[in-house]
């Protein structure tokens, strides 16, 4: 029981943590970078040199990068920003890796802008992909009533990791549209599918309670796309509706991981608390960001890295959460 106790003080702190989250994790000086005047004269001089009927020299794109739409002045603008970034660590004394456009300078790999973020968050696809194929449809019994909800959470995953892996591939504003839609699609389904499970609005004598609470989901994302795409792309905003949700969704996970723990005695029944714990340390890399390592690691891939693990995890319970709630009801009735 000291582990319950301790995952039932951290749910506690949830709401700490993330009011700290909201607080500290301010957005970097976005302008810093590509308002420096040495940038701009180098980018300026790049696309008249090599961009353009009237360009001296005549830049060839690689197929691979014109696929992902790298144009002239997007090569000269990140060219320049690798030239400026090695300029500033070898000045005397070094002076600090500053953002461009809202973003590190990463060293790019077969055209991708941020390649740690998008292989990790191909990471976090596969592991919703094992959760489904692996986990979810061939060990849980397909009488049980949380099954459908469980296969659309290992599908939109997959749809939003994926949009996730061609945002960091190349940054365009659809690109960064579809990849916070879906992100929050996600956490709003994780606090949906919590309540459903919960308070067993899935069994038959509850389908009234699932359909206003389904009806109130949808309403509150179709709100949220629609005040993002047609009114304004507020980010603050956005991070709020994304804490408030899990924060709720983690509460109740850690209450009902209490229950369940108390109701069965077996240790998968404490796996959300440890789940949610983790997330927690994954996610306060966030909270410190830093200049990516290298030209390449930074605390934002890593937070993708650290998702990775608590995915599958979080499947296995699902399905031994199933199993034992099947078994239950079958010595119920017999």
């Amino acid at each position: 029981m000291r582990s319950l106790g301790g995952g039932r003080g951290l749910s506690a702190l949830l709401p700490l943590f993330f009011v700290a989250f909201l607080l500290l994790a301010r957005p970097a000086a976005a302008s810093v970078g590509d308002q420096l005047p040495e940038f701009r004269e180098c980018v300026e001089i790049c696309k008249h040199e090599n961009c353009g009927p009237d360009a001296e020299h005549q830049t060839s794109i690689p197929l691979h990068r014109r696929l992902l739409l790298w144009t002239c002045p997007a090569e000269c603008d990140h060219t320049c920003q690798q030239i400026i970034t090695t300029q500033r660590q070898s000045s005397s004394p070094p002076l600090p890796v500053v953002q461009f456009h809202g973003k590190w300078p990463f060293h790019r790999f077969l055209g991708m802008q941020e390649p740690l973020s998008v292989l990790f968050s191909l990471g976090n696809l596969a592991a919703h992909y094992h959760g489904l194929y692996r986990r979810v449809l061939p060990h849980m019994p397909a009488s049980y009533t949380m099954r459908p909800f469980y296969v659309f959470l290992a599908r939109l995953g997959m749809v939003t990791w994926a949009l996730s892996a061609v945002f960091h591939t190349r940054d365009f504003p659809l690109t960064e549209k579809l990849d916070y839609f879906a992100a929050g699609a996600s956490v709003l389904y994780g606090m949906y599918y919590a309540v459903v499970r919960v308070w067993r609005l899935d069994r038959p004598g509850k389908r009234r309670g699932l359909r206003v609470w389904t009806a109130a989901n949808g309403l509150m994302y179709a709100a949220h796309v629609a005040y993002l795409g047609l009114w304004r792309w507020d980010y603050t905003y956005n991070t709020l509706v994304c804490v408030v949700c899990g924060v709720v969704q983690n509460l109740l996970w850690s209450y009902f991981s209490w229950g369940r723990y108390a109701q069965t005695g077996k240790a998968w029944a404490a796996w959300p608390g440890m789940v949610v714990a983790w997330v927690i340390m994954a996610m306060s890399l966030e909270l410190f960001d830093f200049a990516p390592l290298w030209g390449s690691v930074d605390a934002h891939s890593l937070w993708h890295l650290g998702t990775i693990a608590p995915a599958v995890l979080w499947y296995n319970f699902l399905v031994k959460d199933a199993q034992d709630d099947v078994a239950s009801s079958a010595r119920l009735k017999a």
